[in-house]
């Protein structure tokens, strides 16, 4: 049986130490195996695929909760699945809305800069397009305060 440490699992999952004792403490990981002499903890490749699991949905911005049912369902596999999917459909509904909030802050700060490159080479022309441009984004803009 493999055994690794928690440096090892920190370094293939991208979890800090403190964060995978963390995900143990609140039961989204392990129990994991400690060593009878130095009571260090020993993870095995199971555990491993589970913090890495876990690392994908932290950084997609799922929460402890929502971890803990998605980890609860993956042990009872297909049994699961519809909740399984609603889980991820729902966190790529919040991501959908995330990415339009940076899309109109994109446009913004390109149509700036290209307001001030017209002020920064005296093309008047120039500036008094991208001064239009901003007028249509800056509702947009607004909205996304709200």
């Amino acid at each position: 049986m493999i055994t690794l440490t928690i440096q090892d699992v920190s370094r293939q999952s991208g979890l800090s130490e403190p964060t995978l004792r963390y995900y143990e403490d609140v039961g989204l990981l392990g129990p994991i195996a400690r060593d009878e002499r130095s009571r260090h903890r020993r993870y095995s490749s199971g555990d491993l695929d589970e913090a890495q699991v876990l690392a994908c949905l932290r950084a997609m911005g799922v929460g402890i909760d929502d971890m803990r049912t998605y980890q609860a369902n993956r042990r009872r596999g297909h049994e699961r699945a519809g909740e399984q999917r609603d889980i991820l459909l729902r966190h790529a509904e919040r991501v959908e809305e995330q990415l339009a909030t940076l899309r109109v802050h994109l446009d913004y700060l390109r149509v700036k800069a290209a307001l001030w490159d017209a002020r920064d080479r005296d093309d008047a022309a120039a500036e008094a397009q991208a001064r239009v441009e901003l007028e249509s984004i800056v509702p947009r803009l607004e909205e996304t305060f709200r």
